[in-house]
Protein backbone atom coordinates (compact mmCIF):
# COMPACT_ATOMS: atom_id res chain seq x y z
CA UNK A 1 0.00 0.00 0.00
CA UNK A 2 1.56 3.47 -0.85
CA UNK A 3 0.79 7.06 0.53
CA UNK A 4 -1.59 8.04 -2.59
CA UNK A 5 -3.75 4.77 -2.88
CA UNK A 6 -6.92 5.05 -3.03
CA UNK A 7 -9.72 3.08 -1.16
CA UNK A 8 -10.52 1.53 -4.58
CA UNK A 9 -6.98 0.36 -5.48
CA UNK A 10 -6.54 -1.38 -2.21
CA UNK A 11 -10.05 -3.35 -3.11
CA UNK A 12 -8.79 -4.29 -6.75
CA UNK A 13 -5.42 -5.73 -5.21
CA UNK A 14 -7.42 -7.10 -2.62
CA UNK A 15 -9.84 -9.39 -4.69
CA UNK A 16 -7.43 -9.81 -7.45
CA UNK A 17 -6.08 -13.83 -6.94
CA UNK A 18 -2.51 -14.77 -7.93
CA UNK A 19 -2.29 -18.16 -8.58
CA UNK A 20 -4.92 -21.09 -8.90
CA UNK A 21 -8.55 -20.07 -7.74
CA UNK A 22 -11.27 -22.85 -6.77
CA UNK A 23 -13.63 -23.23 -9.65
CA UNK A 24 -16.82 -22.41 -7.56
CA UNK A 25 -15.76 -18.46 -7.93
CA UNK A 26 -16.24 -18.67 -11.02
CA UNK A 27 -19.13 -20.46 -11.36
CA UNK A 28 -21.95 -17.46 -10.77
CA UNK A 29 -19.95 -14.85 -13.63
CA UNK A 30 -20.18 -18.03 -15.90
CA UNK A 31 -23.95 -19.10 -15.54
CA UNK A 32 -25.24 -15.30 -14.94
CA UNK A 33 -25.85 -15.31 -19.08
CA UNK A 34 -27.65 -18.62 -19.03
CA UNK A 35 -29.86 -17.58 -16.20
CA UNK A 36 -30.37 -14.76 -17.60
CA UNK A 37 -32.30 -15.97 -20.23
CA UNK A 38 -33.60 -18.66 -18.52
CA UNK A 39 -34.03 -19.11 -14.61
CA UNK A 40 -32.96 -22.99 -12.86
CA UNK A 41 -36.65 -22.71 -11.46
CA UNK A 42 -37.87 -22.33 -15.01
CA UNK A 43 -35.77 -24.58 -16.33
CA UNK A 44 -36.51 -27.19 -13.20
CA UNK A 45 -40.23 -26.94 -14.13
CA UNK A 46 -40.38 -27.81 -17.87
CA UNK A 47 -37.86 -30.57 -17.11
CA UNK A 48 -39.94 -32.26 -14.37
CA UNK A 49 -43.27 -31.09 -16.10
CA UNK A 50 -44.66 -35.42 -15.82
CA UNK A 51 -43.45 -35.63 -12.41
CA UNK A 52 -45.23 -32.61 -11.56
CA UNK A 53 -48.85 -32.69 -12.99
CA UNK A 54 -48.81 -36.06 -13.65
CA UNK A 55 -48.91 -38.50 -17.01
CA UNK A 56 -52.50 -37.80 -17.83
CA UNK A 57 -52.05 -34.24 -17.90
CA UNK A 58 -48.45 -34.21 -19.18
CA UNK A 59 -49.86 -35.81 -22.24
CA UNK A 60 -52.22 -33.02 -23.26
CA UNK A 61 -50.11 -30.34 -22.05
CA UNK A 62 -46.81 -28.67 -21.79
CA UNK A 63 -45.20 -25.95 -19.95
CA UNK A 64 -44.12 -22.97 -22.89
CA UNK A 65 -42.33 -20.72 -20.23
CA UNK A 66 -42.45 -18.86 -17.15
CA UNK A 67 -42.10 -14.92 -16.61
CA UNK A 68 -42.22 -12.63 -13.79
CA UNK A 69 -44.05 -15.51 -12.17
CA UNK A 70 -46.81 -16.32 -14.67
CA UNK A 71 -46.61 -19.92 -15.99
CA UNK A 72 -47.89 -20.36 -19.71
CA UNK A 73 -49.09 -23.46 -20.73
CA UNK A 74 -49.91 -24.87 -23.71
CA UNK A 75 -52.90 -27.19 -24.00
CA UNK A 76 -54.58 -29.34 -26.49
CA UNK A 77 -58.15 -29.63 -27.14
CA UNK A 78 -60.57 -28.69 -24.29
CA UNK A 79 -57.93 -29.14 -21.37
CA UNK A 80 -57.52 -25.68 -20.44
CA UNK A 81 -61.07 -25.35 -19.16
CA UNK A 82 -60.82 -28.61 -16.89
CA UNK A 83 -57.40 -27.05 -16.11
CA UNK A 84 -58.91 -23.34 -15.02
CA UNK A 85 -60.65 -25.14 -11.94
CA UNK A 86 -57.05 -27.15 -10.98
CA UNK A 87 -55.66 -23.73 -10.94
CA UNK A 88 -54.88 -23.81 -7.05
CA UNK A 89 -53.84 -27.49 -6.97
CA UNK A 90 -51.41 -26.64 -10.20
CA UNK A 91 -50.04 -23.93 -8.05
CA UNK A 92 -49.49 -25.88 -5.12
CA UNK A 93 -47.75 -29.21 -6.72
CA UNK A 94 -45.36 -26.46 -9.15
CA UNK A 95 -44.03 -24.51 -6.38
CA UNK A 96 -44.21 -27.67 -3.62
CA UNK A 97 -41.66 -29.22 -6.43
CA UNK A 98 -39.48 -26.28 -6.67
CA UNK A 99 -39.37 -25.37 -3.42
CA UNK A 100 -40.39 -21.71 -3.37
CA UNK A 101 -42.87 -19.63 -4.41
CA UNK A 102 -41.61 -19.57 -8.32
CA UNK A 103 -44.88 -19.53 -9.91
CA UNK A 104 -47.85 -16.94 -8.50
CA UNK A 105 -50.01 -17.62 -11.78
CA UNK A 106 -51.27 -19.75 -14.82
CA UNK A 107 -52.02 -18.75 -18.27
CA UNK A 108 -53.33 -21.42 -20.37
CA UNK A 109 -53.11 -20.92 -24.38
CA UNK A 110 -54.48 -23.22 -26.78
CA UNK A 111 -51.84 -25.44 -29.11
CA UNK A 112 -51.81 -28.16 -31.48
CA UNK A 113 -49.90 -30.83 -29.33
CA UNK A 114 -48.35 -33.91 -31.24
CA UNK A 115 -48.74 -37.17 -30.12
CA UNK A 116 -46.86 -40.06 -30.42
CA UNK A 117 -49.15 -42.18 -32.53
CA UNK A 118 -49.89 -45.15 -30.79
CA UNK A 119 -48.29 -48.35 -31.21
CA UNK A 120 -49.91 -51.62 -32.23
CA UNK A 121 -49.18 -55.11 -30.45
CA UNK A 122 -45.20 -56.20 -31.53
CA UNK A 123 -44.24 -59.02 -33.93
CA UNK A 124 -43.71 -61.73 -32.29
CA UNK A 125 -40.79 -64.15 -34.25
CA UNK A 126 -41.70 -67.55 -34.81
CA UNK A 127 -38.70 -68.53 -33.19
CA UNK A 128 -40.09 -67.43 -30.05
CA UNK A 129 -43.55 -68.79 -30.36
CA UNK A 130 -42.11 -72.20 -31.41
CA UNK A 131 -39.90 -72.18 -27.95
CA UNK A 132 -43.10 -71.15 -25.69
CA UNK A 133 -44.92 -74.14 -27.33
CA UNK A 134 -42.39 -76.37 -26.90
CA UNK A 135 -42.03 -75.58 -23.01
CA UNK A 136 -45.55 -76.40 -22.56
CA UNK A 137 -46.09 -79.39 -24.61
CA UNK A 138 -46.31 -81.49 -21.62
CA UNK A 139 -49.12 -79.42 -20.24
CA UNK A 140 -52.50 -81.01 -21.05
CA UNK A 141 -55.10 -78.94 -23.49
CA UNK A 142 -57.28 -76.41 -21.94
CA UNK A 143 -56.92 -72.49 -20.53
CA UNK A 144 -54.10 -73.03 -18.45
CA UNK A 145 -51.96 -74.31 -20.65
CA UNK A 146 -52.79 -71.41 -23.42
CA UNK A 147 -52.14 -68.78 -20.48
CA UNK A 148 -48.91 -70.00 -20.07
CA UNK A 149 -48.08 -70.06 -23.56
CA UNK A 150 -49.34 -66.79 -23.51
CA UNK A 151 -46.85 -65.99 -20.75
CA UNK A 152 -44.05 -67.63 -22.52
CA UNK A 153 -43.81 -65.43 -25.51
CA UNK A 154 -44.61 -62.37 -23.37
CA UNK A 155 -41.10 -63.28 -21.27
CA UNK A 156 -39.20 -64.49 -24.55
CA UNK A 157 -40.29 -61.51 -27.06
CA UNK A 158 -39.14 -59.34 -23.76
CA UNK A 159 -35.71 -61.04 -23.80
CA UNK A 160 -35.50 -61.16 -27.18
CA UNK A 161 -36.05 -56.93 -27.21
CA UNK A 162 -33.92 -56.10 -24.55
CA UNK A 163 -30.80 -57.96 -25.53
CA UNK A 164 -31.12 -56.82 -29.64
CA UNK A 165 -28.58 -54.44 -30.41
CA UNK A 166 -29.72 -51.29 -30.28
CA UNK A 167 -33.16 -51.55 -27.93
CA UNK A 168 -34.08 -49.70 -25.68
CA UNK A 169 -35.88 -49.77 -22.45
Amino acid sequence: MAIGDTRQDMEDEARHVYGPRPVGTMIPSVTRAAFRKKSPAASQVMADWAAIVGPELARATEPRRLTRGVLTIGCAGPVAMELQYLVAELLNRINAHVGSSVVSQLKFVQVSLAFPAPRGPAAIAPAVVAAAEAAVAEVPDGELRAALAALGRAVLAGKERSTSPGARR
